[in-house]
């Protein structure tokens, strides 16, 4: 076993870093913990062994319970594999796939298979294999009730996986083949991740604020701020409607639609899409409509967008998404007319 020292655990994801899941993560708060035992590796813990699977959270007390060790709970997982500095990652703050294997759903390997797989603490195998029951209840989501934590793993998500902040809430009950057991030594650390999520109206037009659009304004892209530079006042970029986007639960984003008028014939116009931080906007976006002011529309689902705009070839629409505090833009889509229908449709 390896001694985790006592001492503060940044637990979750700031706001401010990414990638992170609002809705299931401590926003970066100081948890202090007191020191304790935990298994090198996963159940055996032994090097080459291949980790049992397959057991239901009472099945893996039971195991450490044989040994006289616990079951270990959640965010004394995640101190394991953040170290004393606080880390992302086991190893770092750079994901690096190879390191554990992450980002992939492949069979499980062996103990101590991938060797550079461990943090500063010196616990193995956190990430890249199996999953790890936990002693913790999922309390992210009072309309989920019974379930537990498991921290670890793998999946072809390995960014976001990979992470030491990432959990998930199971069954307690179930027997999976990715999901296993590590055990701790010590007096429990019995703080629990007990989040309270709102869920608001996912994308929601409101009037341009006066004291947010202005700052809205200042976030966009160079290139335009550079192009309408000396300019009059009303050929700066000016933020003419604005939305509120809930993608999910405790994430808040303003949306802020604008053009600029440069010399010439042609305007420059987009969104800016920011999180506020410290009562100012931080942005994450700026997603370009070209030569039309942009409109926004919803999806089928809250965490992707569209946004409207227009070039020389006529009318298009860009999807927008969000994932895990990122937002990315997908290619222009135009409408087709289709046999039988009387008008053009983006379908």
């Amino acid at each position: 076993m390896v001694w985790i020292p006592g001492g503060v655990l940044i637990a979750g994801t700031p706001p401010d870093r990414l990638p992170r899941v609002a809705d299931e993560e401590m926003a970066g708060e100081q948890v202090v913990m007191r020191g304790f035992y935990v298994d090198i590796f996963p159940y055996p813990n032994e090097v080459g062994a291949i980790p049992t699977t397959n057991v239901t959270q009472a099945e893996a007390r039971e195991l450490c319970e044989a040994q006289e060790k616990r079951l270990c709970t959640e965010l004394e997982l995640e101190r394991a594999c953040k170290g004393p500095s606080n880390a992302t990652y086991e190893y770092g703050e750079t994901y690096k796939a190879s390191v554990c294997g992450t980002g992939t759903a492949k069979n499980l390997v062996p103990n101590g298979f991938n060797s550079a797989c461990h943090s500063a603490f010196g616990v193995h195998d956190l990430h890249g294999g199996v999953w790890s029951w936990t002693a913790s209840q999922w309390r992210r989501d009072s309309s989920k009730t019974n379930l537990v934590a498991i921290r670890g793993g793998n999946g072809i998500h390995g960014e976001l996986i990979g992470r030491c902040a990432n959990g998930r809430g199971i069954r307690p009950d179930v027997r999976r083949p990715d999901v296993g057991v590590r055990c701790c030594v010590g007096e429990a650390n019995s703080f629990e991740v007990v989040l309270s999520v709102t869920r608001g109206e996912p994308l929601k037009w409101q009037a341009p604020d006066g004291r947010i659009a202005p700052m809205l304004e200042k976030l966009a892209p160079p290139e335009i701020q550079n192009a309408v530079r000396g300019r009059r006042a009303e050929d700066q970029f000016k933020v003419e409607r604005m939305w509120i986007w809930h993608p999910l639960g405790n994430e808040e984003l303003y949306v802020g639609g604008g053009c600029a008028h440069p010399p010439g014939p042609d305007a420059m116009c987009g969104i800016v899409v920011a999180r506020m931080r410290f009562e100012a906007p931080v942005l994450l976006a700026f997603i370009a409509s070209d030569l039309w002011q942009p409109t926004v529309g919803e999806t089928e689902t809250a965490r992707e967008i569209f946004v409207y705009g227009g070039d020389r070839n006529g009318a298009f629409r860009k999807r927008v998404s969000y994932e895990w505090g990122k937002i990315s833009a997908a290619a222009k889509e135009r409408k087709k007319r289709r046999k039988g229908k009387r008008e053009a449709t983006y379908d």
